[in-house]
């Protein structure tokens, strides 16, 4: 287990009157990662955890964000954090920069994180900020359609179990708030992602059903819009990703994309560690983002 980070909670509002939570590390560096977790995870997680750590140690402020109704309290509304919600990433990213401090902010992505990171930069295509100099993702299910489907695969069967339970105990709490959107009932027959997402997911969020939500959240059709250096890392051997959600065209279409697929790794699960302690994905994340550092604050010296 990955020791505990030396966290500050800080509660960002948003527009539409609900929250989320940021857990920061701050040494006053003028550069700072943001992280973004996966389904059902949070700032806590031993991947949330490795990596601050190893950033933190390297000379990086971190913010890890915890998607809403993720940090131990119910948030505030019917909808919560799905994987196409970019509009709290977007407020966390205007947030940081409004300190002002923060010369230099790079985004790193996990699974559903991941999916988001890479939507977003690719909504924000060329009006991206300058200061968002890189990004890094691990284990992107980019085509939610197709992978979804393969979590129904009955070799998936408990870890799909398992994002199940999780899942019905955060509805659990919210039907209390929300009796008239939210029932439990007949939730026990549910084993598929299709099937929760068509009956919560979707209608909670304004979309029509599964399908709508799949097609308009997947960060797949978003990737040639990226223009952002970008680390894209997909296990050659994760359970969790179709075909699709492995994208060479895109890549191959995107100098600013960069594709890289291990033949071991599963799904978030690249563990062979170094030295220094460090896993393979803490390290290849800091040697991507660090390069771009250099080049980002060579490009801007005043001659």
């Amino acid at each position: 287990m990955v020791p505990a980070p030396p966290y500050r909670r800080e509660r960002i509002a948003t527009p539409d009157d609900d929250f989320f939570d940021l857990d920061r590390m701050e040494r006053g560096c003028r550069r700072v990662a943001l992280l973004c977790h996966g389904l059902e995870g949070d700032s806590r997680r031993s991947y949330m955890r490795g990596m601050a750590r190893a950033l933190r140690r390297r000379g990086w402020d971190v913010a890890a964000l915890n998607l809403r109704g993720c940090s131990g309290e119910p948030n505030r509304r019917p909808g919560s954090y799905h994987s196409g919600a970019t509009a709290d990433l977007n407020t966390a990213v205007k947030h940081l920069f409004r300190e002002r401090r923060y010369r230099q902010l790079v985004l790193i992505g996990f699974s559903l994180g991941g999916n988001l990171v890479l939507k977003y930069l690719g909504e924000l295509g060329a009006d991206r900020p300058s200061s968002l100099i890189a990004a890094v993702t691990f284990s992107v299910p980019c085509d939610l359609a197709s992978a979804s489907r393969r979590m129904g695969h009955p070799e998936n069967r408990l870890y799909m179990k398992r994002f199940l339970v999780m899942l019905k105990q955060k509805l659990a709490a919210k039907a209390v708030r929300f009796s008239d959107r939210i029932s439990l009932a007949g939730f026990d027959a549910i084993r598929d992602f299709y099937a929760f997402d068509n009956r919560y997911t979707a209608p909670l969020n304004g979309f029509a059903d599964a399908e709508e939500y799949w097609e308009k959240s997947s960060s797949r059709p978003y990737l040639t819009r990226i223009a952002v250096p970008t680390l894209l890392v997909n296990a050659a051997d994760d359970p969790f990703l179709s075909p699709l959600c492995f994208p060479f065209r895109e890549a191959y279409r995107n100098p600013h994309l960069h594709l890289e697929i291990p033949i071991h790794g599963g799904h978030v699960g690249f563990v062979s560690v170094g030295r220094d302690g460090d896993y393979w994905s803490e390290r290849r994340a800091l040697e991507f983002i660090e390069i771009h550092a250099i080049i980002e604050a060579l490009q801007n010296r005043t001659p």
